[in-house]
């Protein structure tokens, strides 16, 4: 009887994905205590990378639904982290974008993150930091293949 267990690439995935979640606490204790929900902070991140989107587009990149999104947009906006504006294709659709607060919000927390980190990559062996950042490629292809399937209009804008 052959058991997922048995098949080696199986096991590979199962051990990234413990050093994946390890690694997704230890980055989540390194970022500064904040107002902002790791869903907002997510939300801006998006924005930040995508540029205005729909709020159904956002929605579907964040995984959660259309109500809970708009929940977060207003909170954002509220805060003047994010702004709505209407789609110059389309009048009636709106779109959602990240401010100059917003950016600088995310830029703080990121140092904040980039700092504490560098700290403890300063305890590893030269060694050890060659292959995190020889690994970094490899990451950003998986995180990539991790993506929900974005509009085309988004896929174009990464093109």
């Amino acid at each position: 009887m052959h058991l997922p267990g048995d098949d080696p690439d199986h096991s590979h995935a199962v051990d990234v994905a413990r050093a994946l979640e390890r690694l997704y606490r230890m980055l989540r204790k390194l970022s500064q205590p904040s107002e902002l929900s790791l869903t907002t902070v997510a939300t801006l991140s998006t924005l930040e990378q995508s540029g205005p989107l729909r709020l159904t587009e956002l929605a579907a990149l964040e995984g959660v639904t259309q109500p809970a999104m708009t929940q977060v947009v207003s909170r954002l906006a509220e805060a003047g982290l994010a702004g709505r504006a209407a789609d110059p294709s389309d009048g009636r659709v709106v779109l959602v974008d990240i401010t100059d607060a917003g950016r600088e919000a995310i830029a703080r927390r990121r140092a904040v993150r980039a700092e504490r980190l560098g700290e403890l990559l300063e305890q590893l062996s030269p060694d050890e930091r060659s292959a995190l950042v020889a690994a970094l490629p490899a990451v950003e292809a998986l995180t990539r293949l991790g993506q929900p399937p974005a509009s085309s209009r988004l896929a174009q804008r990464s093109n």
